[in-house]
């Protein structure tokens, strides 16, 4: 999206604004889409976007978690009313989004839910960045409840969608780290 790329190029603002225009962008933008995709998981449906949207959630998940850990390591810190300002702005534009993508209503889900939904993800986004919420919304969506905690597949049964912990598949020699690698 534009407001994106408008944060990214932009040279005039400071690092921490900038760092949490880059959360927003990981942890609001398509968090409804998202949630649009685990209500059809909820339903049983389309199994292989599922699977494949779990894994993007799960990446854009990390992101957002980088951008809250680095944000904390900050000596100058934009203002609360600053972060509010820049999480607001992405709030609405994703809001927006959702009501053009989402028209119809269907069982469980609408915009009216959805919107709230987005307000849920930004304030707990402002709670993992050190702020207080500005929307007080609670997550209209019981399904997302549990999306974050760590899956158990069994593997005879569907493709494994959790991360694999670093060696398991290797042996010892082959799991060190070096600087010598030739590029």
């Amino acid at each position: 999206p534009v407001w994106a790329l408008a944060w990214i190029g932009d040279r005039e603002s400071a690092f921490g604004d900038r760092l949490v225009a880059f959360a927003a962008v990981e942890g609001i933008f398509f968090s409804g889409s998202f949630a649009a995709i685990f209500w059809l998981k909820k339903r049983g449906l389309m199994p292989g976007l599922t699977f494949s949207n779990e894994l993007i959630s799960r990446d854009e998940g990390l992101h957002c978690d980088f951008a809250c850990l680095l944000f904390k390591h900050l000596v100058h810190k934009p203002s609360e009313q600053r972060v509010g300002a820049i999480i607001t702005e992405a709030v609405r534009i994703e809001q927006e989004f959702l009501t053009e993508s989402l028209p119809v209503d269907m069982i469980g889900m609408n915009c009216t839910l959805m919107k709230q939904y987005i307000e849920f993800v930004a304030d707990r986004l402002l709670l993992e960045l050190g702020f207080s919420k500005i929307f007080g919304a609670e997550n209209p969506f019981d399904f997302m409840e549990n999306i974050s905690l760590e899956g158990k597949t069994n593997f005879f049964e569907k493709r494994v969608a959790e991360y694999q912990r670093m060696g398991v598949m290797c042996k010892a020699e082959e799991n060190s780290f070096r600087l010598d690698a030739d590029f």
